[in-house]
């Protein structure tokens, strides 16, 4: 082994123990004021899948979104996002379906996105301007109504605030992820009256395959019962999924749908919580906390893959260096098949750092695998290879990088390239 210390991988200083917040059981439903509902309305051919996923709040409450910054985006993107982006926007639902993206749809499409808002609107009593839609599923396939018309009346009547429930949407919006995702946190704040109350934090997300920020191909909806506002709300998702959902990458490419929502009830009481308020910081802790743990959850189920892999990146001269050589390292194919191949080969993450046209000097650079030492300076470190092949066995690989060439950092999720990738894709809609 060598004589060398491990690189210091910097923590968050916001993560969301730092505030209090520790896990708690609920998904999307742990919020007060949220209900969820999975069932199969027949946008599947398997009649026991669910494929129809419905969120509902009590009331209209403030809501963000993010949005996919494909060009080729979906129709229900297109609806939601300008419903999402209105002053002082509020929704009383998120309706989500799997099996099929309306993306490239055209005007059809479109018409079947905002119909399915008023079905949704029709059942809760509300306007349809406060319901937002996502899809996830084949891109190019007529998206059909009849499933919302059947689907809806029976999620709005499987209704439930509890795990189970959280956990049934969770599973109606997977495609090819292997397992539901799910989270949930639970902490104190200032309830701006010089006394504190208990908020909520979770949600679900989908994704698997075709992960690329920004985001990924995801669908996430979360949930608060912190009093903010639509201000707040958006502050706190963007701060989130900047630093989430948009540093995991599976295969480098960008979905036509991906949508994260948060919809704050504010049923946990207390003066309503802006940017400015002493609360803020905390509950946007929570959701970035969130939002990492659905990312890191994401990338672990990579189609095909059998590793969670975790890049970071130190000292680097600016934050864009150092992403940019994160998703270099995060998405080369040799680094990938290396890690699913076991092989401690940091050539190949050196050559991925040194391709990507950010400047460092390489007799500066240091590269760790699993904490250990295996680059000092741009040189081998030896390294007992018997001893790399049983660290590999680990169900997370962790490689850190440091470029000697500054002080910003950042950490990117990604996952080892397997044989079962090709396998997942090339029969993908057979």
């Amino acid at each position: 082994m060598s004589d060398f210390a491990p690189l210091e991988v910097p923590v968050a200083p916001d993560a969301p123990e730092a505030f209090g917040f520790m896990p708690c059981d609920g998904g999307v439903c742990a919020a007060a004021g949220v209900r969820a509902a999975g069932v199969s309305a027949g946008f599947r051919k398997n009649p026991t899948r669910f494929d129809l996923a419905l969120v509902v709040t009590d009331e209209a409450c403030p809501v963000a979104g993010t949005f996919t910054t494909n060009r080729f985006c979906a129709a229900p993107v297109t609806v939601s996002r300008e419903r999402a982006a209105r002053p002082g926007a509020r929704a009383r639902a998120v309706v989500l379906n799997s099996g099929n993206a309306n993306a490239a749809t055209g005007e059809p499409g479109l018409e079947v996105a905002r119909r399915s808002s008023e079905i949704v609107a029709a059942e809760l009593g509300c306007d349809s301007e406060e319901v937002l839609v996502a899809s996830t599923g084949v891109i190019g396939v007529p998206l059909p109504l009849a499933p919302f018309e059947a689907g809806v009346p029976a999620a709005v009547a499987s209704l439930g605030a509890d795990a189970a429930h959280a956990h049934d949407a969770a599973c109606a919006v997977m495609t090819t992820d292997t397992r539901p995702k799910e989270v949930a946190l639970e902490g104190r704040v200032s309830d701006g009256r010089g006394g504190e109350v208990t908020v909520h934090v979770g949600g679900f997300v989908k994704g698997s395959g075709m992960i690329q920020p920004n985001m990924a191909t995801m669908l996430a909806v979360l949930s608060t019962d912190a009093p903010l506002t639509t201000e707040a709300a958006r502050a706190a998702l963007s701060l989130a999924v900047r630093d989430s959902f948009n540093k995991v990458t599976v295969d480098s490419d960008t979905s036509t749908n991906d949508t994260a929502l948060l919809l704050a009830t504010g049923a946990a009481g207390g003066e309503p919580i802006g940017v400015d308020s002493p609360a803020f910081p905390a509950v946007a802790a929570a959701v970035k906390g969130c939002c990492v743990e659905l990312a890191r959850k994401i990338a672990a189920d990579g189609e095909g893959s059998t590793k969670l892999v975790t890049v970071s990146v130190m000292g680097a001269s600016s934050p864009s260096d150092a992403d940019a050589v994160a998703r270099a390292i995060a998405n080369s194919p040799l680094v990938k098949t290396a890690i699913f191949g076991h092989d401690a080969n940091w050539g190949r993450v050196a050559a991925a750092a040194g391709k990507c046209g950010v400047a460092f000097d390489q007799a500066r650079v240091d590269i760790d695998f699993m904490g250990v030492p295996v680059c000092r300076s741009g040189l081998t470190v030896p390294m007992d290879e018997e001893d790399m092949l049983r660290r590999f066995e680990a169900p997370e690989i962790d490689i850190a990088v440091d470029l000697g060439a500054g002080a910003c950092a950042t950490r990117v999720w990604t996952c080892d390239l397997t044989h079962d990738y090709v396998t997942i894709n090339g029969d993908y809609r057979t």
